[in-house]
């Protein structure tokens, strides 16, 4: 027999194949979903063109195969079948524990990382030596440096921090970015944080006239090197809160500087959300609102947003919710379990067209919100 028949079927069955995969996205929007991993972190982005972004796969242990479920619903509900580009922004464990379940479900592509980790840990040193290698031995492994581009069709993608180190010029394009920033000169520097935080991946994304800036958790000192005395990333029109909403994070001379209108944190219902963090944020120049993956204990009342906002709530019924805000446990092996989150799990969901109109929804309760450019 002719080998000509047989190429033929193959490239058909290819073909086939391929647009079977497109069909499943049909959206002109680029998708973002700020999935809920019990105060971790997993951010989904998918354009138009259906290559996917995933930042970070949640947390390490039992929860890991809860966390790799959750991610995968969001990539069902957004009509992709794989990963493109991993992306895991530290070598913490709410942030790369689900990797090994999730890339035993689905494939992956690409694996982006800042390198090695820089804070002995058993479960990621474990993790990078024996597991991580595996992972990508059949696919591809990248360590992201400051200034690079992940090529993902239909977005600019850029790495503006990792490592430890950040960009040194404006991002070329970027509205505002190269003016001074008028908050550097107030700065209080914080203690040198010399754990992972301060090692986190940091991307600048841009659809059309769409930014959004998603840092990890990158800490408060290491947004003063980015961000002073230039503003070197200018004004974007949503930022993924760093760190959790956490205090050791989101300085004014971040999240003044950037000037978003809308804000998601991806917090626990213990974990973020701190009254001196909320004050920062709840006080930025321009946004219009701030977006929470769980009601915070640590905000209370006080410093909370409207339940509307907020897409998990609290599972064990309160008579009241108090309105000053519980102290911050102290961490360790004394530090009492987050209340179990026992319900149905509720992602935010960003949609952003080119001309830089956004929507962000709550699926929890189905309120969303329209941001239109220049109102």
């Amino acid at each position: 027999m002719s080998p000509r028949p047989v190429f033929s079927i193959a490239a058909a069955v290819a073909i086939m194949a391929v647009f079977s995969i497109a069909q499943t996205r049909t959206a002109k929007t680029l998708d973002i979903y700020v999935i809920d991993v019990e105060g971790g972190n997993a951010t989904l982005f998918v354009p138009p063109s259906g290559e996917s972004v995933l930042i970070d796969t949640g947390n390490v242990g039992p929860a890991a195969a809860r966390d790799a479920a959750r991610i995968q619903a969001a990539m069902k509900d957004a009509g992709i079948q794989q990963i493109d580009h991993l992306i895991t922004t530290h070598w913490h464990g709410d942030h790369f524990g689900g990797m090994a379940e999730l890339a035993s479900r689905v494939t992956v592509k690409e694996f982006i990382d800042h390198g090695g980790n820089v804070q002995p840990a058993q479960p990621a040193d474990d993790f990078l030596q024996k597991t991580y290698p595996q992972l990508y031995a059949k696919a591809k492994h990248t360590v992201a440096k400051p200034g690079d581009k992940i090529p993902v069709a239909g977005l600019d993608w850029r790495i503006v921090a990792s490592g430890g180190e950040h960009i040194t010029s404006a991002l070329q394009g970027a509205p505002g970015a190269g003016k001074p920033n008028p908050y550097c000169s107030s700065f209080q520097p914080q203690e040198v944080d010399k754990t992972e935080n301060a090692q986190s991946v940091g991307s600048h994304v841009t659809f059309g006239k769409f930014r959004v800036l998603h840092l990890g958790d990158l800490t408060w000192n290491k947004e003063f090197d980015l961000m002073c005395p230039q503003n070197r990333i200018g004004t974007v029109d949503l930022w993924i809160v760093s760190h959790h909403g956490q205090a050791i994070s989101n300085s004014p001379v971040l999240a003044h500087a950037i000037q978003a209108r809308a804000a998601i944190m991806n917090n626990g219902t213990r974990k973020g959300g701190q009254p001196d963090a909320m004050r920062i944020i709840h006080s930025a120049p321009g946004l219009e609102d701030l977006w929470q993956i769980h009601f915070s204990q640590l905000s209370g009342q006080e410093y909370t947003v409207p339940g509307m906002f907020i897409a998990n709530t609290i599972d064990e019924p309160q008579n009241a919710i108090p309105i000053a805000p519980i102290p911050t446990p102290q961490p360790g092996p004394g530090a009492p379990p987050a209340p179990a989150h026992n319900g149905t799990a509720y992602w935010i969901k960003v949609s952003a067209q080119q001309d830089g109109t956004f929507t962000i929804t709550n699926t929890r309760n189905g309120f969303s919100k329209t941001y239109r450019p220049g109102l």
